[in-house]
């Protein structure tokens, strides 16, 4: 399955589950994603809102969610550090479900940029109480996603370590 396609299949899949609302920075490992996401205008099914920072897509998500939309967030993991705050004290605190698309960066060989982040990104996630997996099989990732997400009522997060 070449990156686009599988990129694609993932929106697909989310889509399929209801999820209705998507927003985030764009990465490179996500590009198949973000490609399908931009083609979302004769969709009727799903919306998508490019934003300039991880923050700014985590509050647009959480307003999405009031306004009775279930939001996705793609992001890089370093995207992560910058929304933290608005994860925990929006989010976690009110309850609001969302699922986060979060590459991986930084898991294998990569720029060293990305090492201290990609070492420390299920920690961090685990620290803060958000569950995650590692997205391996789309259509598994995604209904636990949908089913802890919708039980919990809270963040959750697929971490995908190579590009689609």
């Amino acid at each position: 399955m070449t990156q686009q396609t599988a990129g694609a299949a993932l929106v697909e899949e989310l889509i399929d589950h209801q999820w209705d609302y998507f927003s985030g920075v764009p990465c490179s490992l996500l590009k198949g994603a973000f490609a399908r996401l931009e083609n979302l205008d004769d969709d009727q099914r799903a919306a998508y809102l490019p934003a300039p920072r991880e923050e700014v897509a985590v509050a647009a998500a959480a307003g999405a969610y009031l306004a009775g939309r279930n939001p996705v967030v793609l992001m890089q993991n370093s995207g992560l550090g910058y929304c933290l705050n608005t994860l925990t004290s929006l989010l976690l605190i009110y309850r609001i479900p969302l699922v986060l698309i979060v590459s991986w960066r930084g898991h294998g060989p990569d720029a060293v940029e990305h090492v201290v982040i990609g070492e420390a990104i299920e920690r961090l996630l685990d620290d803060i109480g958000v569950a995650h997996r590692t997205l391996d099989d789309v259509s598994g990732a995604v209904r636990w996603s949908t089913s802890t997400a919708e039980s919990n009522r809270t963040p959750v997060a697929l971490l995908v370590k190579e590009a689609i």
